[in-house]
């Protein structure tokens, strides 16, 4: 079941040093796909073809790509600033993309382009980006170009997976450093896409969804419907007028129903929440095709998804009366 009037959020997906976008796309087959399951991933290749031995050889097949190059200390930089202006022609062509996710050099490289979007250097016609993926990330060490991209908090929603046996673990706990109120999810493995944990699964599948949510309200506007929230609905009459609900928040309990196919706890849990709640009830509504039709108590024990997809359609002049009340003990 899609929601109705779902647009996909896009999000550029960049593959480390001397792989490709096919190799990341494999890596991150790993994990759970309900994870990325509203967004729509682009996989690119790098830039410039492999210059050496890629790591991956034996394992994947090539051709294996690079964005650009780098001395050992990782202080100089070869073509970063051709790989910058490929990749703004590419979102800005192809996009617009609501966020980014990286491996190793491609993560050190995206929240690059983040730090530079903050400071309005690059992309300033390109919406801000509302996610970053960093998996073994880090920051440039260049101070001419880290005191510019790090020069103020680079306020993007971010996620950074730090393993413990990664060479480059220091680094990536520096790069959360950057960016405001970062999501850190540790695991026990190395220079890797790690494969998740339950505790680490259910963390980025909140991130995510609250990321959807969040970009949904966005476009459809509007907060909280404080009538409904403050209803009594033990004490409804017959003839008493309530507004419509708020579509963000139907969209919530569809999203609910959807995803985490959940039992009747978890969707009282989520529909108190968002206000629908009062004494262990909530008031779910239903087109009213007749004007003197009286309440009904059909006391049903879960909730449709026909009737909510229903209720997002209807006229705003149906949204006079409760026609079901639905209980979930």
């Amino acid at each position: 079941m899609e929601v109705m009037g779902e647009k996909k959020m896009k999000i550029l997906c960049l593959h480390g040093f001397r792989t490709s976008g096919n190799f990341l796309r494999k890596q991150i087959s790993k994990w759970d796909p309900s994870i990325f399951a509203h967004f729509e991933m682009e996989f690119p290749d790098g830039i410039f073809p492999a210059g050496g031995k890629s790591e991956i050889e034996g394992i994947f097949p090539p051709p294996y790509f690079e964005w650009f190059q780098y001395n050992e200390e990782f202080t100089e930089y070869e073509n970063l600033e051709e790989c910058i202006s490929y990749l703004c022609e590419y979102i800005t062509t192809k996009g617009p993309f609501d966020g980014l996710l990286g491996f190793s050099q491609a993560s050190t490289l995206s929240a690059l382009l983040l730090g530079y979007m903050e400071q309005g250097k690059i992309l300033k016609e390109q919406p801000p980006m509302k996610l970053f993926v960093s998996v073994s990330g880090a920051k440039f060490r260049d101070p001419s170009i880290g005191n510019v991209a790090y020069k103020d908090v680079i306020k993007v929603k971010s996620v950074h997976f730090i393993g413990e046996k990664d060479w480059l673990k220091i680094p990536s706990q520096d790069l959360t450093t950057a960016f405001q109120n970062p999501l850190i999810i540790r695991h026990p493995q190395g220079h890797t896409v790690p494969r998740l944990d339950d505790a680490a699964l259910e963390t980025l599948k909140t991130c995510t969804r609250d990321i959807v949510l969040s970009s949904t309200q966005s476009s459809l506007g509007g907060g909280p419907n404080e009538a409904c929230k403050h209803a009594n609905i033990e004490n409804l009459e017959e003839d008493k007028k309530l507004e419509k609900p708020n579509k963000v928040e139907i969209q919530k309990i569809i999203w609910l129903l959807k995803e985490n196919k959940p039992n009747q706890v978890q969707v009282k849990e989520q529909v108190k929440q968002l206000g629908y709640i009062h004494h262990s009830m909530s008031l779910l509504y239903k087109r009213y095709l007749n004007q003197k039709q009286k309440i009904m108590n059909m006391r049903r024990r879960t909730i449709s998804k026909e009737m909510i997809q229903m209720l997002i359609a209807v006229p705003p002049k149906s949204w006079l009366k409760p026609s079901a009340l639905i209980v979930i003990p």
